[in-house]
């Protein structure tokens, strides 16, 4: 039974459709596109589509380099393998101990927001229900998540493709409607920057925009821990992160434009997630029961989001349990479906227990924003690291291999892109558009300090007693079934 419950991943299990919706779903298009992208609209008003175009080509910079970088090392441990390989083992344990411990808790913000959207719209629609009723919506999603993710890789990867097709369609469809009922309206000016928020002229309101705008690309990579699930890796793995950042990104653009040419770009810096100056009261308002279609891609999206992120955070916690710098009970496999059942079952405990103690704690809204806090300021701290780690990786890697504007210059430019976003979800007032945190949101960052204090100190106990297990972050297990250390085309890895 042992033999059985160990080992590798299920090999060549799904392809490049399956992967890319990992990544799309794990952005959360719907979601964001109703909710975490208005929040720019203070600051870029009816410039908006232009902050959001100035984030895509900021992001497309990091995912170029995860790209390269999933290309040479398709790994589970992914951005974790990536540090390790292109700084130092010791950077690949702290990335890979940060990014598990906050994808771990993207299940249970996006069950909140789930919960929250649900009971919210129910009240609305039906007084009898109560607002406040949320937490079964969010139980009965958490136990969806665990079933696909219990049936192996490709349940999971395709429950996530329909669902992730079902949102697109929904806000692709509407965003239709609004370009045409916009008629005259129509206007390339919202690629300028006559339309900024008052208080935010000019390219500094575009600035400022696209600096809440990026934050709604995360996830693009989330197709890179499924790289030992998948066939041909190494091509896949390319082709489905810059394919969801560049897709969704355009996505976001379309869409953008769309509503703030139907809504007035004059009037946009009012726009919001939520009244009658939201998608939901627009859809309400003018397009009959569209409405319905919205809120159910919006929710649809939550769950499509927890699924791929659940994918994500029980892979990675499986690369590194395999190589034990985490409990090695977190490598256990299904022995039929292969999935990485503790993993999926501490990660459903997780969610539940987040979701309930915080949502009752505080209130689910406030529990999303300190869990979204959290989530986020880690989740940019690796950007960051991997885009150095992409330079590390191939200066040394030689001459041949180095291309100085992929490996040097996109890495620069990708950091450039992501410390204000870093700044700003910290809520550290750098710039004039950031404002504090207040409590309990506050709390994120102590409690993202103490997470990364514990790893540290763990970091050095396996220095001292088991430093070759900190050195196996840097493994490339694929490459282990190919005795001649090959890449598929034929060439050596560096």
């Amino acid at each position: 039974m042992h033999e059985e419950t160990t080992g590798a991943l299920r090999r060549d299990a799904i392809g490049l459709r399956e992967v890319l919706f990992q990544s799309v779903t794990a952005m959360a298009p719907a979601a964001a596109v109703a909710a975490s992208i208005p929040a720019g609209a203070a600051f870029a008003g009816g410039s908006l589509p232009l902050a959001v175009l100035v984030a895509l080509v900021a992001c497309l910079f990091t995912a170029s380099c995860v790209a390269e970088l999933a290309r040479e090392l398709p790994a589970a441990g992914s951005v974790a393998t990536y540090a390790a390989r292109g700084l130092h083992p010791a950077v690949g344990f702290l990335v890979g101990w940060g990014y598990v411990f906050v994808e771990m808790l993207v299940p249970p913000l996006l069950l909140l927001q789930l919960g929250f959207t649900a009971a919210g719209t129910l009240h609305e629609e039906w007084s009898w229900y109560p607002g406040d009723l949320w937490w079964p919506w969010s139980l009965a999603g958490a136990g969806v998540i665990a079933v696909a993710g219990y049936l192996g890789v490709r349940a999971s990867a395709h429950f996530g493709t329909v669902l992730g097709v079902f949102e697109i369609l929904v806000f692709l469809v509407f965003a239709v409607l609004l370009i045409g009922k916009a008629g005259g309206a129509n206007t390339l000016s919202v690629f300028g920057t006559s339309h900024t928020a008052d208080g935010y002229a000019g390219i500094s309101g575009v600035f400022a925009g696209s600096v809440y705008t990026v934050l709604a690309f995360a996830g693009f990579e989330a197709a890179a821990p499924l790289a030992e699930e998948t066939r041909d890796p190494r091509r896949t793995m390319h082709r489905a992160v810059l394919g969801a950042a560049l897709g969704i990104g355009l996505f976001y653009v379309l869409t953008t434009y769309a509503m703030t040419v139907y809504f007035g770009p004059d009037r946009f810096a009012k726009f919001g997630a939520s009244g009658p100056a939201s998608w939901d009261g627009v859809a309400r308002a003018s397009f009959s029961l569209f409405w319905v279609l919205v809120f159910l891609a919006v929710i649809n999206s939550t769950i499509a989001n927890a699924n791929a992120c659940a994918n994500v955070s029980t892979r990675t916690a499986f690369a590194l349990a395999r190589i034990r710098v985490l409990p090695r009970m977190l490598a256990t496999l299904h022995p039929r479906h292969r999935s990485p059942v503790a993993g999926i079952a501490l990660q459903t405990l997780v969610a539940v227990g987040a979701v309930l103690g915080l949502g009752f704690g505080y209130d689910p809204v406030t529990a999303f924003l300190l869990l979204a806090t959290v989530i986020v300021t880690v989740v940019v701290g690796v950007y960051i690291v991997v885009n150095l780690a992409c330079a590390g990786y191939f200066l040394r890697a030689g001459r041949a291999a180095l291309k100085p504007v992929r490996h040097l210059l996109f890495p620069v430019l990708g950091i450039a892109a992501f410390v204000p976003a870093l700044l700003t979800s910290a809520g550290l007032p750098v710039f004039d558009f950031v404002s504090e945190l207040t409590a309990p949101v506050s709390y994120a960052g102590p409690v993202v300090g103490v997470w990364m204090a514990a790893g540290v100190v763990i970091l050095l106990l396996l220095i001292r007693r088991h430093p070759e297990r900190v050195a196996e972050t840097a493994r490339v297990h694929l490459e282990a079934h190919d005795p001649a250390g090959q890449r598929q085309d034929g060439t050596v890895p560096g």
